[in-house]
């Protein structure tokens, strides 16, 4: 399955980011995509994206990342609402509710 997602890129300390399209079992640090979509630069803030390859990739049957799709909902090029990307795990339980049972 594919999948466009981020990859990051830069050096320590000044994230920057690619928007590939990858099969799903690579790792995100592997360094194999297919295509580069676009980028992101996150301390000057500039999203570039090649809307027209993003939308191919997507009738082909692409599957998006939640990060990725909140960027591309952002800038216009997918129409719907962000998704929630923090865990998905249970609700942290207070110390002290802990220490009751």
């Amino acid at each position: 399955m594919l999948k466009i997602r981020l990859q990051r890129i830069g050096r320590k300390n000044e994230p920057a980011f690619r928007l590939v399209i990858t099969e799903s079992k690579n790792g995100p640090q592997s360094g194999k995509f297919l295509e580069i979509l676009g980028s992101y630069t996150v301390k000057s803030d500039v999203v570039s994206i090649k809307k027209d390859r993003v939308l191919h990739w997507i009738a082909n049957g692409a599957q998006i990342s939640d990060t990725a799709y909140n960027m591309l909902v952002k800038q216009g090029i997918v129409e719907g609402r962000a998704k929630n990307v923090l865990s998905r795990k249970s609700p942290t339980v207070a110390r002290k509710e802990l220490k009751k049972k």
